[in-house]
């Protein structure tokens, strides 16, 4: 009985956690597409900065939120591909062959305070370095109402700021 026992602990002598009771979860449906033709977009506010995402800090006050701000309406089945490309419409810097755009959800804390939370990146062009091109704002969980940041990097644009 004693060797049952010490098979039932980790090396150290911890013992392992209690198996799961229960079904396990079902798995998440899959996001139907959006049919952009019959449902109305969304407004997305995004905010972009060379080098690096804004602060949290830069959002903490209503009203005066970071000036370089471009407005895009889309659906929540777009992918960051999509929004990479409406991001280099906007900002000459995303343009460059070398640029990399990091995409973060800015959004309030269940205590008001905002949090920036990074969701992916894309290169300005694939070149077969796809990264989260494919990724769907719905798949990052993305709710109405949130902020989109999108830090441009790119070897030069660090050196030149």
């Amino acid at each position: 009985m004693a060797g049952a026992a010490e098979a039932q602990k980790r090396q150290g002598g911890r013992p392992f956690p209690p198996p799961a009771r229960g079904p396990p979860p079902p798995p998440r449906p899959r996001f139907e597409p959006v049919d952009r033709e019959k449902t109305c977009p969304l407004l997305l506010r995004v905010f972009t900065k060379i080098g690096s995402h804004h602060s949290k800090e830069d959002f903490a006050v209503r009203g005066k939120e970071p000036k370089d701000e471009v407005q895009i309406y889309t659906w929540k089945d777009a992918t960051l591909r999509e929004l990479t490309d409406l991001v280099k419409e906007v900002a000459p810097a995303a343009r460059r062959r070398d640029a990399r755009l990091s995409f973060a959800f800015v959004y309030p804390d269940k205590h008001g305070r905002f949090v920036v939370r990074e969701v992916g990146k894309t290169f300005s062009y694939g070149n077969g370095r796809r990264l989260d091109d494919s990724k769907t704002l719905h798949e990052l969980r993305f709710e109405i109402g949130d902020y989109l940041d999108v830090a441009i990097m790119s070897s030069e644009l660090s050196i030149v700021r």
